[in-house]
């Protein structure tokens, strides 16, 4: 994957550059200090992956990710933790906080490899149909019964979610409005932007994230009154 790096801070480039040469899969381009000049070098080069600063001067790293093209993904690295929310606006990769952790860059760069792969090699699955406890998903000619059981949470990325499984994914060309709409209300509850959970795999929640399985989602804020009254319709809590 062809890779740049945008950080307004010298140290912070170095710092991830080194990180970028350890992992074989990647090919570091090019290091900008301002969201301007990466912009100019993205209207001519294709780039795969961003390594992205939120705090710089000028354009921040919020806004220069809603600007850039549909198949170039994003991985913000920054000081600042309170713009995780803001990042599943931008369909972000993952969201790291400085100082990076190399085990959580490695996982976050994995992450991003898989969904480059499953954009590239995935673009005539479909959701086809949904019934009352299985979706028909379109693949390689054949259809695939997925029951909603099965499915733990759905991703939204850019112009397709990942439906994912205990062990299997699998990526549909469709949005997160337009899936959500179709799946039944009493299983699915949509709590970001970009996530939709199955309210019965659900584990534990907090009043700012939800846990399934080895997985945290955070809750939206402008979600998290209808999270609440539909998580907890007809339960009692102490």
């Amino acid at each position: 994957m062809n890779c740049i790096i945008v950080d307004d801070e010298p140290i912070a480039r170095k710092g991830i550059k080194k990180l970028v040469e350890q992992i074989s899969q990647l090919e570091l381009l090019d290091s900008f200090n301002s969201a301007e000049a990466a912009s100019e070098f993205i209207q001519t080069i294709q780039v795969d992956l961003i390594f992205l600063d939120i705090q710089m001067p000028g354009i921040n790293g919020i806004e220069f990710a809603r600007s850039i093209p549909k198949h170039t993904l994003i991985i913000f690295t920054t000081a600042y933790s309170e713009y995780a929310l803001d990042s599943y606006e931008v369909d972000a990769i993952d969201y790291l906080v400085k100082p990076i952790d190399p085990a959580k860059f490695r996982k976050a760069v994995d992450k991003a490899i898989t969904y480059h792969s499953l954009l590239l090699e995935e673009d005539n699955k479909c959701v086809e149909n949904v019934e009352y406890d299985y979706i028909f998903v379109k693949s390689d000619r054949r259809f695939f019964k997925v029951h909603l059981k099965d499915i733990l949470f759905i991703e939204g990325l850019k112009d397709y979610v990942i439906i994912q499984m205990e062990g299997q994914r699998i990526i549909t060309r469709m949005n997160v409005k337009n899936i959500h709409d179709l799946l039944p209300k009493s299983i699915f509850l949509r709590i970001n932007r970009s996530y939709i959970v199955n309210k019965n795999q659900i584990d534990s929640f907090d009043n700012n994230d939800v846990f399934i399985k080895n997985h945290e989602i955070a809750i939206g804020n402008t979600y998290r009154d209808t999270f609440f009254e539909e998580f907890t319709k007809n339960k009692s809590l102490s």
